[in-house]
């Protein structure tokens, strides 16, 4: 037992398990990181692309979508602390498209059947994913609502940086619609950080790119995390899979030369745009997890990092909220993450909080076992059996202490 109190023959069961995963085609490769007491335990697992021999290295470069979203929130509380927004006060200053808003009559009528909304979208809607509109796990054909956000192209299915219309122009689109919900009511998913990354530029005054990089990639040096990568790192980005839904194997969603990571895109997207390395997210994790600070650099104060991984979300509101069948019952949601809130798994520590990129990679933060513990891959978390819920059981059995 070394003085992270992590077994080295439980690590290694870790390591055979995930290896199954690339043994059985599942993924081309994987990279594994479990950080406890300040001591970082790392695998790498396979090669970046099937039929490829380049292999899984600590830099290599994944598309990290979801995993955008805590970062996004982090982002936002800076502005906070700096008294530029307020969590309870009415984004209509700063986004006049989402001023007097209307809000369906029922989920799926016509455009056109509305009331109005019974008060102003917040903040705080938006970090808690309250601000009455979202991602419905439906087809787009559902109603009419998904298939004109759909058509849109304002984010309604999964990340796609080439589809996306500039910041100004998308959030003039998602103005046009009416809210599926009033704010407040329901917890939607996504929409809430795409229309924060473009808050963050307005209230800031520079592009989104430009102040998440000045105020929480260059401090953390994270140097590989960005909406792109540059030509001279492609070589590290992996390609992305996702299955097919007609035959379910394993096809080419995005490719790393000339794919739509390979340049800037028009719509830095903070609901799932980011790219990242393994250890770049541990910077930003490390930062959470010492409730604001990292390397002696300081990027949001400990009462900021506590109420972001607070359960912000009533019982009402959870009931209501059906995207994720069951997902409530023992989660909450804070600003940008989940957090865990009834004990009942190994890995389900009440107060863990963090988040998953459905593109294939997690990231978690244990405040009470001082734990990290992030797993990146290049296929879409959409098998029975993800390795992702796999991961977080075989970092918490090789606890040993």
């Amino acid at each position: 037992m070394s003085l992270s109190g992590l077994s080295q023959a439980r690590l290694g069961r870790m390591h055979d398990v995930m290896t199954g995963y690339v043994e059985r085609g599942e993924a081309p490769g994987l990279v594994t990181l479990v950080s406890r007491r300040g001591e970082v335990h790392v695998d790498l697992i396979g090669t970046q692309a099937f039929g490829e021999s380049f292999p899984m290295q600590r830099n290599t470069i994944f598309r990290i979508s979801s995993m955008t979203k805590p970062i996004i929130a982090a982002a936002t509380m800076i502005l906070v602390e700096e008294c530029k927004v307020r969590l309870d006060e009415p984004v209509d200053m700063l986004l006049p498209e989402l001023a007097k808003r209307q809000v369906l009559k029922r989920l799926d009528g016509p455009l056109d059947e509305t009331i109005p909304a019974k008060r102003p979208i917040t903040v705080r809607d938006l970090l808690t994913f309250r601000m009455g509109f979202g991602q419905m796990m439906a087809p787009p054909d559902a109603s009419p609502i998904l298939k004109a956000a759909h058509d849109q192209q304002i984010g309604m299915g999964p990340p796609s940086p080439s589809q996306m219309p500039s910041p100004d122009e998308w959030i003039r689109r998602l103005g046009q619609f009416p809210l599926m919900h009033q704010p407040g009511e329901q917890w939607m998913y996504n929409t809430g950080s795409d229309v924060l990354g473009v808050l963050i530029a307005r209230a800031s005054g520079q592009p989104l790119e430009t102040f998440l990089r000045e105020r929480i990639f260059e401090p953390l040096h994270m140097q590989d995390t960005g909406f792109s990568v540059p030509e001279v790192s492609l070589d590290r980005l992996t390609t992305s899979y996702w299955r097919d839904a007609g035959s379910g194997k394993l096809t080419v969603y995005d490719k790393a030369l000339g794919g739509q990571w390979s340049h800037p895109p028009a719509f830095p997207s903070g609901a799932g745009g980011l790219v990242s390395t393994i250890d770049d997210y541990l910077a930003f994790g490390q930062m959470m997890l010492s409730q604001g600070k990292h390397n002696g650099v300081r990027i949001l104060s400990r009462p900021s990092v506590e109420t972001m991984t607070t359960d912000q979300l009533t019982p009402e509101q959870k009931a209501v909220s059906g995207l994720f069948p069951g997902f409530f019952d023992s989660m909450g949601w804070g600003f940008g993450v989940s957090v865990i809130t009834r004990r009942d798994d190994i890995a389900a520590v009440p107060g863990r909080y963090g988040w998953d990129g459905g593109m294939g990679t997690s990231w978690y933060c244990d405040p009470r076992e001082d734990m990290t513990i992030i797993l990146m891959t290049p296929c879409f978390l959409t098998s029975p059996n993800p390795p992702n819920v796999t991961f977080w059981t075989l970092a918490y059995q090789a606890i040993d202490d």
